[in-house]
């Protein structure tokens, strides 16, 4: 494994558009290894629904203990920041990110394949998953950093926000689906059986990243400038990092939308144990859910090229913070069931919205940084939104709460908004701010 450092680039500066043929290409690519990439997660919903229903079902854990688990195995996550600073300044094999797919690929399906043999306690589940997203995000910080790059250098970061949102949704689908099924389908059955048809799964999904990385298509590959000039020390990419202002109000923004107290532990024992949902159904809200985010991602998908991104992220918001309200006017599952597609459409426009931002945020040569550190955000919000969600729950005797909780915080990304730079959301897709990217790092 080879070691680079990335400084600000001596290679092109000036974005640079991509045929439509070209672009549509490109976007196959990132689709293919977006989908791949998030079927293998070991805290997504192929693996993690059925590990959830084990918890609650097998090992009888309360609300809060189910959410305890996932916030301590989700350690890995909070440190994503880490691997994407990695795979912004090594380069395995000399194959840069497609390195990072076939060494870590590798090493999460061997991991697999371990775990598939043996017994599941809490114990080991818990072990397996933290060694499981370890090996996985130095992945994952490929996949995003190439998407974030590519966005970045032929100004097209709200295209592939659209393909990015869509895409992980449809690994994000087929977990609840599958998971939900297969929890059901096999609590009567031998436990050890039913993880090792999990974790072998798993396996050959992450053994087909590693075999997908050794792909070099000419196409994406030779339109994706290096970013990386000589060799410098990690501190002053590090130093490079903290003075560059646009990311902190994207990464609050993204941090208060993934914060959403209440979405997750509370809002499945209130479907179970309050209107009765089995978990299959479980799984089909959230499948609604997701899916229903899918239309208006595509509307994002048509407006970007129009609209600056600064009018999307407005609206798009403005719809987004009653997203959650229509849960309080439903009394049965299948009231639940309906209400989950309102609430995923109100979502879309500003999820793509604030990845765009994140796009466009990213200092040049520390997009997989930047990316990485939005998963961790990511994890860190939802996780300890989750623990007080279900304490929220617990201790005030209903689902109301928050509803309430979840709305306040979206409306705080608002104020937000006002300090994002300018320059940097004024311009529509295909259309660089004045003077680059980087002209805006120090704007307010």
């Amino acid at each position: 494994m080879t070691t680079v450092a990335s400084v600000l680039p001596t290679g092109p500066t000036t974005p640079t558009p991509l045929s439509s043929a070209m672009r549509g290409r490109i976007f196959f690519y990132l689709a293919v290894l977006i989908v791949l990439v998030g079927f293998g997660a070991p805290f997504g919903g192929l693996i993690d629904v059925p590990i959830s229903f084990f918890l609650k079902n097998k090992l009888h854990l309360k609300a809060h203990e189910v959410a305890n688990f996932k916030l301590i195995s989700a350690f890995p996550l909070y440190l994503s920041f880490a691997f994407g600073f990695a795979r912004d300044t090594w380069n395995p094999f000399g194959m840069r990110d497609r390195g990072f797919m076939v060494l870590f690929g590798a090493v999460a399906a061997a991991i697999y394949v371990f775990f598939a043999f043996t017994p599941p306690t809490y114990a080991t589940l818990l072990i397996a998953v933290l060694l499981l997203t370890t090996a996985y995000l130095f992945v994952l910080s490929a996949q995003n950093g190439l998407s974030s790059t590519i966005g970045q250098q032929h100004v097209m970061s709200g295209q592939v926000s659209t393909v990015w949102n869509i895409f992980t949704s449809v690994p994000v689908l087929g977990g609840y689906l599958i998971g939900g099924m297969l929890s059901g389908q096999l609590e009567g059955q031998n436990a050890d059986r039913a993880a090792r048809i999990l974790f072998l799964v798993g396996a050959a999904i992450m053994a087909a990243v590693a075999a997908y990385g050794l792909w070099k298509p000419a196409s994406v590959f030779d339109n994706v400038h290096a970013e990386s000039g000589p060799v410098a020390h990690p501190w002053d990419d590090f130093k490079r990092l903290l003075g560059h202002w646009p990311i902190y109000p994207a990464l609050l923004i993204w941090l208060l939308w993934q914060f959403a107290p209440g979405s997750a532990t509370p809002l499945q024992y209130y479907l179970q144990n309050t209107l009765h949902a089995g978990d299959a159904q479980w799984g089909q809200w959230n499948a609604i859910f997701v899916v229903s985010f899918i239309p208006t991602f595509l509307v994002f998908g048509l407006l970007c090229r129009r609209f600056p991104l600064r009018t999307l992220l407005w609206w798009g918001t403005l719809v987004a913070v009653p997203q959650f309200i229509p849960l309080l006017f439903i009394h049965s599952v299948n009231g639940a069931l309906l209400a989950a597609i309102p609430i995923g459409l109100m979502g879309g426009v500003s999820s793509a919205a604030y990845v765009d931002l994140l796009f466009r945020s990213c200092p040049r040569g520390l997009q997989g940084t930047i990316l990485m550190m939005s998963v961790g955000i990511y994890w860190i919000a939802s996780r300890f939104g989750d623990v007080l969600g279900t304490n929220l729950y617990d201790h005030y005797g209903g689902f109301t709460v928050c509803v309430i909780a979840i709305t306040v915080v979206y409306a705080l990304i608002l104020p937000i908004l006002l300090l994002v730079p300018k320059r940097l959301i004024a311009t529509a897709d295909g259309d660089a701010p004045e003077g680059g990217f980087q002209s805006v790092s120090t704007l307010a």
